[in-house]
């Protein structure tokens, strides 16, 4: 049985790598917004290409294979997987959208929603138990959706594209009990012929950007492989090492981050309406979050 301080250092390392992991996924905003004169389509080809290289040989250097394959052998697994591939590859195409097209607010709001989401989907698919407090805070997010869609006019399609994608993705990795590593890596290689064919299109109808803009773009979305497998692994070690509580709590990082970005530094418009609905986001997630508190200690 490990001694105090070992708990403690371990506990310590957990909240960092947390910090680590939800820090650099509300920055990477930063990184996409620095790709916005290239498609959508084409940067997500890239990203799931990319990352297919970088999986593979994090999967080569920490000697997963057997892991990997014995995932790869499970056809129920590899079911699963299918799904979790589509729902991935519509999360990150809408946020990668939302954010070369000047929406990260919304996307923001989409992550604030995500975990209240989640706990819908357990209570509705997984048929586990909601307190009093977990549906009030649902209630306030459906509060916000409906100030938003009713009070301005628009459907908030992004939020909820970006909630929902992610929540179902958490639900069916959740049921599959896969390996995050072995896992990510299955889900790249199935989206690679996809991705990889459709760079082919580009380059033969002379419109792919890489290549044939400048080398400091070329490099920018070569970077997209360590981008996307650097954090989760950092993900990772931290989920290893912290109770759920804690690692719930952590994951408002991200969208905090991506929230003060879109308004302070990228002069995104944020009008009374939004900021209604902002704060009755915000008011569900401290009353879920002190719930969570009080049941972990």
């Amino acid at each position: 049985m490990p001694e105090e301080g070992t708990r403690r250092t371990e506990s310590t390392e957990g909240i960092l790598f947390g910090i680590a992991a939800y820090g650099f996924w509300g920055f990477v905003a930063i990184y996409f917004k620095l790709l916005s004169r290239v498609s959508s389509l084409e940067i997500l080809a890239h990203r799931i290409v990319w990352s297919v290289v970088v999986l593979v040989a994090i999967i080569a250097i920490l000697r997963r294979w057997p892991a990997l394959a014995r995932v790869a052998r499970n056809r129920r697994s590899l079911q699963l997987l299918a799904l979790s591939t589509v729902l991935v590859a519509a999360n990150w195409f809408v946020f990668i959208w939302a954010v070369t097209h000047n929406h990260l607010v919304e996307a923001s709001l989409g992550y604030f929603i995500n975990p209240l989401v989640s706990v819908l989907l357990g209570f509705i698919v997984l048929h586990e138990h909601l307190r009093t407090i977990e549906w009030v805070s649902i209630g306030l997010a459906a509060m916000a959706v409906t100030w938003l869609a009713v009070g301005a006019g628009i459907f908030p399609w992004i939020s909820l594209s970006v909630a929902f994608s992610f929540g179902f993705y958490g639900l069916v990795r959740k049921i599959a009990a896969v390996p995050s590593l072995e896992g990510l890596t299955i889900e790249t290689a199935m989206l690679l012929p996809i991705a990889g064919g459709y760079l082919l299109y580009r380059a033969a109808a002379g419109t792919l950007m890489f290549g044939h803009a400048s080398r400091s773009l070329d490099l920018l979305l070569l970077a997209a492989g360590p981008i996307t497998a650097i954090p989760l692994l950092w993900f990772v070690s931290a989920v290893q090492r912290l109770r759920l509580a804690t690692v719930g709590l952590l994951q408002y990082i991200t969208p905090t981050i991506q929230f003060c970005l879109a308004v302070a530094v990228y002069h995104e418009p944020f009008g009374s309406r939004k900021l209604v609905a902002f704060t009755l986001i915000w008011c569900a997630v401290a009353m879920y979050s002190a719930a969570n508190l009080r049941s972990s200690t």
